[in-house]
This record gives structure tokens, sequence and C-alpha cells, in this order.
């Protein structure tokens, strides 16, 4: 029982992060917080060890770094930062960078196909007007919880976690 939990706690609560996203454009604070602070019951109850779990910490604090300077940047929402933040606990350092590649990747397709829906909404005039002026009106929202989530779902699959015995 606990083995399926660990395997499948993160990608759910993955999952309903970028539902609310989508449905909302906010990840909401009881979420991330949920996802960050079962970590560590979840990372004590399986035997992960000390020396890893300080590594999965470390990770975190640099993701919600990161995610505060993206913030800051206004590339980022405040749910978004929390979130990766929180995910990032979970995959430690050694899984960091393919939950970042998977994520980077899943942000920018999802913000093409944002910004391509955006565009049906526009109006294209072939006038005086420069094309490239038309482009930069179109500002979408892109919801990155989905991004996150899939980033962190095959990223994952590598994860400390599924090297767990049932």
């Amino acid at each position: 029982m606990l083995h399926a939990l660990s395997l499948y706690l993160l990608p759910a609560l993955l999952i309903i992060a970028a539902a609310s996203d989508t449905l909302y454009l906010r990840i909401p604070n009881w979420l991330t917080l949920g996802t960050a602070l079962a970590f560590f019951p979840m990372a004590l109850a399986t035997g992960m060890p000390w020396a890893d779990l300080g590594w999965h910490a470390l990770s975190g604090l640099l993701l919600f770094l990161a995610g505060f300077l993206l913030f800051q940047l206004r590339l980022f929402g405040g749910g978004d930062a929390k979130l990766m933040a929180a995910a990032g606990l979970w995959f430690g350092t050694q899984q960091i960078l393919p939950f970042l590649f998977f994520t980077v990747l899943a942000g920018g397709l999802l913000a093409l196909a944002v910004a391509a829906i955006s565009m049906t909404g526009v109006h294209l005039e072939i006038t005086a007007e420069k094309l490239s002026r038309k482009f930069s009106e179109v500002k979408p929202s892109v919801p990155y919880g989905i991004a996150l989530a899939i980033g962190g779902i095959l990223a994952f699959r590598d994860s400390w976690w599924m090297g767990l015995s049932g």
C-alpha cells in the first residue's frame, strides 16, 4: 500500500494542479503546500536515506529560488513557482535536470499551442500595419501548471521512488 502511494501521490497532485491551472489559471496554495509537506513523511516512511533527503530538500530550495526569480521577471506565476519547488523536493538533485528539461519542453509546446489558439481570435489585416505588431498584441495566459505536471510525470519514471520494492 505504501509503495503504491509513493508511486501515485506526486503524479496525482501534479494532475490536480494542472487541472486547476487549466480551469482557473490558479494553483491553490493548499495544493502546493500539501505537495511539499507530503514529501517528508513519504520519504521517511519509505526509508529514504537521510543524505538523500537532504539532497531532495536542497533541490526544492534551488527550485524555489529559481521560481522566485522567474516570478520577479514576470515569466512565471506565483503558483507555478511554488509548485515547481514542491515538485523539486520529490526529485532531488539527481532528477532535477530531467524534470526541468521535460517541463521546459512541455512548456514551450504549450506556449506555442496557447499562442496559436489565441491567434485565431485575432483578426489579422493585411494593411500598412506590420504583422509583427499584431503578434505583439497577443498576450495569452499560459497555464504552466500543465507543463510542470507533464515534466514531473515524465521525470518521475526514473526517480528514487521508482526504485522502491513493493
